[in-house]
């Protein structure tokens, strides 16, 4: 007993154990949950400091606070209703589809915009006073579809987009920087868009508006069409400029977090923004920022602390990774980045399967470069919310009770590991991946 209390891993896989028992069973508040981490992490000398605190210097958690704020302004203004009203009116009283109106919104604003966080915070006022319009109320079982479909359509249908996804965006960098293989956009998206791009889509249009089914009523008279007034140019140009800013990232290097942060900060200015400090007190949730940064810093110090190294030895001893059976063997691999999530959330998954991908290749006989990309159903595929910080903020901008979310993570994946890994498999042996 006394030799495993001192192992240099007990400590560590204790209290990141006990964490994510704490945020996946929600029997405390999320934010409560990334204190207490914080705190005994401190106290119990788990990993240094700059590593525990290192998801506050995080792009994702900046983009979490701005999009907060300026979405803040975007209902305040009239933008949200103004856009809403735009696009319901195009929609007929069916549930499926607005259902598939709002994912396929999520799924086409990836196409442009680089930021999970930047399009959940633009989507979630406008797909709100959408629900509104059309009779779908906040607290009721479609809103809380409408606001899943946000989330998942945003972060799962973006896996799809090699620079829309920030696992992506690590597991290309991993890529590049452990074998010297650069991925290309077109090839990427070629090779996932059908199935986990398309399909999944289907199937998540599908499982919402049988989860959580709604009777969207739409007006009798449409909304008048008023002249945009002042603030609301104001707040139009800041955003295009924003959106412009994040399209051109690759041209002038700024990343999407410090352009929002920027923006947030004009929005909050005295006389030229557009919210006071009585309204962002009110509309900008720390909480959830704080559990975004709680998701970040575990993932860190899993990989700080050796256990995440330990865990994917150990998954290659368990797994059945064979070249005699190249379907099992896809199966496994897409199993271990399943596992991984648990552990070290969707954005940390990538860093360390793709240090280990010399090793799936050789014991699977599979090409290194799609063993690579065979992650990317795992980690795009989250069995529970805090897996995935961008539905995590969908949730939580959406008030989304965590069993809600929940129930959509396990039924997604249940159809995606039965249904869609068989034809993703199929995919890429059309490919000639395998």
């Amino acid at each position: 007993m006394s030799e495993l209390l001192t192992h240099p891993l007990f400590w560590p896989t204790l209290v990141i154990t006990v964490t994510l028992i704490l945020w996946a069973t929600s029997a405390l508040p999320e934010f409560l949950t990334a204190l207490l981490f914080f705190a005994v992490a401190m106290m119990g000398h788990i990993v240094p400091a700059q590593t525990l605190f290192s998801g506050f210097a995080s792009s994702a958690f900046w983009l979490v606070f701005s999009g907060f704020v300026l979405g803040v302004a975007i209902r305040k203004t009239g933008l949200a209703d103004r856009a809403a009203a735009v696009i319901s009116a195009r929609l007929t009283g069916s549930w499926w589809q607005l259902v598939a109106s709002v994912v396929l919104l999520s799924y086409a604003l990836a196409f442009v915009m680089p930021s999970n966080m930047g399009r959940i915070a633009l989507l979630m006022p406008v797909v709100g006073a959408m629900a509104k319009r059309v009779g779908i109320m906040e607290g009721s079982r479609g809103w809380f579809g409408l606001a899943l479909a946000v989330g998942f359509g945003t972060f799962q249908l973006s896996a799809t987009i090699l620079p829309a996804n920030v696992p992506n965006l690590v597991m290309s960098g991993a890529t590049e920087g452990a074998y010297g293989i650069h991925l290309n956009y077109l090839p990427y998206l070629l090779l996932h868009t059908p199935v986990l791009g398309i399909l999944k889509g289907i199937v998540l249009i599908a499982l919402i508006s049988w989860l959580f089914p709604g009777t969207p009523q739409l007006p009798r008279e449409p909304m008048q069409s008023e002249p945009f007034s002042m603030a609301e140019k104001r707040l139009a140009v800041l955003l295009a400029i924003v959106l412009g800013l994040w399209v051109s990232e690759s041209w002038h290097g700024i990343g999407p977090a410090w352009i929002g942060l920027a923006a947030a900060c004009v929005t909050l200015l005295p006389r030229v923004g557009f919210i006071n400090g009585e309204e962002f007190a009110k509309g900008v949730n720390m909480r959830t920022c704080i559990y975004v940064a709680g998701i970040l810093g575990l993932a860190a110090a899993v990989t700080q602390s050796g256990l995440g190294d330990a865990v994917g030895a150990w998954l290659m001893e368990v797994m059945p990774l064979d070249p005699g059976r190249p379907f099992t063997s896809f199966a496994a691999l897409t199993g271990i980045t399943t596992a991984l999530n648990f552990i070290m959330t969707a954005n940390g998954v990538p860093a360390l399967y793709t240090t280990l991908a010399q090793s799936f290749s050789g014991a699977t006989g599979f090409p290194l470069l799609s063993v690579i990309m065979i992650q990317v159903l795992g980690y795009s595929t989250p069995l529970l919310p805090y897996q995935a910080s961008p539905i995590v903020v969908a949730m939580a901008l959406g008030r989304v009770p965590a069993r809600q979310g929940i129930k959509l993570c396990l039924a997604l994946a249940l159809v995606t590991f039965l249904v869609l890994l068989p034809l993703n498999y199929g995919w890429f042996l059309v490919l000639h991946q395998l």
